[in-house]
């Protein structure tokens, strides 16, 4: 965990408040949202005000990958994420001062039937109760930051994709689970915007599922409001040799994911 006085922690994000406005925002899904690239090829930052929210302690520490910590079933990046590309890149735009949510989990399923063992799930039913976890996190964040929560960004689909290859979910169920989920966190937390962070595919692995998934995804954003689709080019990441893996984006990817987010995001603004 990223260690820092409280003390100085609180004069930094007081400090910088004092001549900026605020952008709090929660990050959600699984494991790309979670970041599985590389630390020390993710964007440094020495004097912009970003800043990540911690349950344990309630505090803040200054943003850097690893970003996220190992609590209330979410996790830390493995080791780089998207998160410091995009707090600065949206700082750059805006000048508000930034603070990230971070609230994913590896191999977390949107719909319950797609929930493996142990990786839990954001539907209502399941063994792992993520929703409970994000929403316990994210009140407490807005709490000790004193404003509101300007979005969430969520980055989720892989193992939804998967259960619909394997006929354990149809793409009408994934589809009605997410919208059906966007309505549990507005409910609790406001009419915040949702950002979607377009599903890409698994290497080697069938497309019909994950075509499923990315066709979901925009119609939810073609026909709900405030549902934006904030990066859509995960499609072409093969080609273009931005997986870490089968799966997992590399921190190029990573990077240009928040980069492109933040961009179309902070434009909404003006």
């Amino acid at each position: 965990m990223k260690k820092l006085s409280l003390v100085i922690l609180s004069v930094l994000v007081l400090s910088a408040a004092a001549s900026a406005q605020k952008a709090l925002f929660l990050v959600a899904g699984q494991s790309n949202g979670v970041g599985q690239g590389d630390a020390s090829l993710s964007v440094k930052n020495t004097t912009a005000p970003l800043y990540e929210y911690v349950f344990t302690g309630n505090t803040f520490c200054l943003l850097a990958d690893p970003v996220g910590q190992e609590e209330l079933h979410l996790q830390q990046a493995h080791t780089g994420s998207a998160w410091p590309s995009f707090a600065a890149a949206y700082h750059k735009l805006t000048k508000d001062t930034v603070i990230i949510i971070a609230a994913a989990r590896g191999g977390s399923s949107c719909n319950y039937k797609a929930e493996l063992p142990s990786m839990g799930t954001w539907d209502t039913v399941g063994t792992l109760p993520l929703f409970d976890s994000a929403l316990l996190k994210t009140k407490a964040a807005i709490r000790l930051a004193k404003c509101p929560l300007n979005g969430i960004i969520w980055s989720q689909g892989e193992r939804d994709a998967n259960a619909i290859n394997a006929g354990r979910l149809t793409p009408e169920e994934y589809a009605q689970t997410l919208q059906l989920l966007i309505g549990r966190f507005r409910k609790a937390l406001g009419a915040v915007p949702f950002y979607i962070i377009q599903t890409g595919y698994y290497r080697n692995h069938p497309k019909k599922g994950f075509d499923a998934v990315r066709r979901a995804q925009v119609q939810l954003c073609n026909t709900k409001q405030q549902v934006y689709m904030v990066y859509d080019q995960t499609g072409t990441f093969e080609q273009k040799g931005w997986m870490k893996d089968d799966i997992h984006y590399n921190q190029t990817a990573l990077n240009h994911i928040g980069v492109i987010a933040a961009q179309k995001i902070a434009a909404q603004k003006k």
